[in-house]
């Protein structure tokens, strides 16, 4: 029973093993899973973003294919999302467990931030700064920025065409991205919520991932990615996000071997997990489970023990 309306969050870098543990979890202790992943989202991208299959649910979850590859989605619509999620697991006297590995849906989903007005989806303002990417290049719109705001071109890749805009939109409220990231370190909790994550040996996390890569490729992934470009979805997929489709997309185009795709997405991989973990470790609230072993009982047994759940 949850008596404190306590969120568990398990989270990550990427094929460390976070969504078996949460499904497990979540059946122990009367528990609902919430999905925080930025492309779990999507409706149709099963196999390369590492979905857990339908028959392997144990519980409800939240936050898996709720929205089309074609239509945008931010960390502010997710914020919405989720907090109605929570609110309607609590009614039925059940835990939420808040898990993956998506560091800022995470934190949008618990702390206490605000989005400005510009986080949402169909505004003018957006169009107009998407307008100046469209017809004179990413490189431009972030000189926009670095004139506007340089404090916070600086912290933005110029190809991060997303991220810049949403700078451009904080800066036209009088604010700052770059304060924003500042200030998100020290935000209180909306939520009461114990963070957990899964800690695996970097060596040991490198031969998971290309595991993981083999197995998407032999479970379909190249004919998934035919299906949604059948679907007009090429945008999506080549997106800097889609790690796993975009090089699959290259490879139907005939500018790599299946090889060479796969070894791209291996790369990606490590790389994105490198990312996550930087990010997660500046979270002083993360209690630690070392998984190395995968030893999915004893990561379930030590969750429940710490937060003095009765089974």
């Amino acid at each position: 029973m949850n008596k404190n309306n306590e969120i568990i969050v398990v989270c990550g870098p990427t094929a460390t093993g976070k969504s078996n543990v949460a499904n497990s979890l979540a059946a122990k202790i009367n528990g609902e899973v919430v999905s925080a992943d930025s492309m779990q989202i999507y409706k149709g991208m099963d196999i390369g973003t590492g979905k857990i299959p339908i028959n392997e649910r144990s519980v409800k979850h939240w936050g898996l294919d709720i929205v089309d590859p074609s239509k945008a989605f931010s960390a502010a619509l997710f914020q919405d999302y989720a907090r109605d999620a929570f609110d309607k697991i609590f009614s039925e006297d059940k835990t939420p467990i808040l898990c993956g590995g998506t560091g800022f849906y995470i934190r949008a989903a618990i702390d206490d931030y605000d989005f400005p007005k510009g986080e949402q989806v169909d505004n003018p303002l957006r169009e107009k700064y998407q307008k100046i990417a469209d017809e004179k290049g990413a490189h431009e719109l972030w000189k926009t920025l670095q004139e506007k705001d340089p404090e916070s071109a600086n912290l933005i890749h110029e190809n991060n065409v997303v991220r810049v805009i949403r700078a451009l939109e904080i800066f036209e409220e009088g604010k700052s991205y770059a304060k924003q990231v500042d200030n998100l370190q020290n935000l209180p909790q909306k939520y009461n919520a114990k963070f957990f994550g899964l800690k695996v040996d970097p060596e040991i996390l490198r031969k998971r991932i290309d595991a993981r890569v083999d197995k998407m490729l032999e479970a379909g992934l190249v004919d998934e990615v035919k299906g949604l470009l059948d679907h007009g979805l090429r945008d999506a997929l080549t997106s800097a996000a889609a790690i796993g489709y975009k090089e699959i997309v290259e490879y139907l185009d005939g500018n790599v071997t299946l090889d060479e795709a796969s070894s791209q997405i291996k790369t990606a991989t490590r790389q994105y997990a490198k990312r996550q973990r930087t990010w997660f470790n500046k979270d002083k609230r993360i209690n630690w489970i070392d998984y190395d072993d995968a030893d999915l009982d004893s990561a379930v047994s030590q969750i429940i023990e710490c937060c003095g759940i009765d089974q």
